[in-house]
């Protein structure tokens, strides 16, 4: 049976091929937007099923037997209106507020699964949350981390496998969950809906 990456994120091949998880990859267009009162686990547990249902509906008419996993993840940080969803970066500057926020305190990484079982369409919902401390940060250290590029493509804006790594001092839960799949936990899915890798 093959597992179908519902993702284009190179990140989340990097897991599961470190894993020794075999699996193909279909990327996905949905709308990411938030939904306005929407808390950050139905977020990400609406847009790892819609990514996991798109690809599922262009595997059906041609695929056999398979597992399609949509997956998405989302730092939350405490704010003065509750908590936010930090995305990826659409600037600079907004690469360099994101840090600032997270400079010196705890957040939460927040990543939703939504595994399908193809053809029958038997389903699994997942969500998990891993606390990420970060160390207080200069305003020269986040000029230069965000100088390299790194955090535009990631929620947060920050790479913990990545340089970003290094302003890490505690995380609570799972690490991959920060990368971008709960690898435990999604074994876990897997072996219950009867993939064998």
């Amino acid at each position: 049976m093959k597992l179908i990456l519902a993702s284009a994120s190179p990140r989340r091949a990097e897991v599961l091929r470190d894993a020794g998880i075999a699996f193909e990859a279909v990327s996905t267009n949905i709308d990411e937007s938030p939904r306005s009162n929407e808390s950050p686990e139905e977020l990400v547990i609406r847009l790892a099923e819609a990514k996991a249902r798109s690809a599922a509906a262009r595997l059906l008419p041609v695929g056999g037997p398979a597992i399609v996993l949509g997956a998405d993840t989302e730092v939350v940080a405490d704010g003065l209106g509750g908590r936010q969803v930090l995305g990826k970066p659409a600037s600079a500057q907004d690469a360099r507020a994101m840090l600032r926020r997270l400079s010196g305190r705890t957040h939460e990484v927040i990543t939703g699964l939504f595994l399908i079982h193809l053809p029958g369409g038997v389903t699994r919902v997942e969500h998990e949350t891993t606390r990420v401390t970060f160390a207080p940060l200069t305003d020269e250290e986040i000029d230069a981390y965000v100088a390299t590029g790194e955090p535009f493509d990631k929620a947060g804006a920050y790479a913990i496998q990545g340089r970003g790594g290094r302003y890490v001092t505690r995380v609570e839960g799972c690490y991959f969950n920060v990368v971008g799949l709960p690898l435990a936990r999604l074994y876990g899915h897997l072996r219950e809906l009867g993939w064998q890798g």
